[in-house]
């Protein structure tokens, strides 16, 4: 909402591969060595923590830098798109539940007699559309939405909201199995 639909493109970009590195990860057997492994599902559990918590200490920091008009519509500054991507990408990587999602999810399509590849080819492919068709409707959604919510005001809450769920969920994910 507040850095545009470009932005929001490239994160999108960003969290589609992330989540196709998941699903091609989950395929070669990834998730069931975290399942196993209490102490690597431990580091990237805390790594997607501390990464959430981050964006959230950023957003929190854009929206205590804003000014306080309401009615001046500012234009959106510069922003880094590779910057929206890198954040998409480490978003969707540092999900270790994703990866057991996809396990569970995936596995059920998969046969283990046919083509690994083709097989791994087209489930990453369906998934990454379907995922980035609905992320882009988000992203749509929040680009209309900017129209109605155009102020200085209306951006900083936002940062502050998106920054309080951001920490929310690195408190969320901090605190659960």
């Amino acid at each position: 909402m507040t850095r545009g639909m470009q932005a929001a493109v490239f994160c999108l970009a960003g969290e589609t591969l992330g989540g196709a590195c998941l699903i091609l990860l989950s395929l070669f057997g990834v998730g069931t060595i975290l399942a196993s492994s209490a102490a690597l599902f431990t580091i990237l559990k805390w790594l997607g923590v501390f990464y959430l918590a981050y964006l959230g200490v950023q957003q929190l920091k854009d929206a205590s830098r804003q000014k306080d008009s309401i009615f001046v519509e500012q234009p959106v500054p510069h922003q880094d798109n590779y910057g929206s991507f890198g954040a998409g990408f480490f978003t969707a990587l540092l999900n270790p539940k994703a990866i057991f999602f996809y396990v569970a999810f995936l596995a059920q399509f998969f046969d283990p007699v046919r083509d690994h590849f083709i097989q791994y080819a087209t489930l990453i492919l369906t998934s990454a559309v379907v995922s980035g068709l609905i992320l882009f409707v988000y992203g749509l959604a929040a680009y209309k939405a900017q129209t109605v919510l155009r102020g200085q005001q209306a951006r900083r809450n936002i940062n502050y909201a998106s920054g309080g769920f951001y920490l929310s969920g690195s408190i969320l994910m901090a605190t659960n199995r």
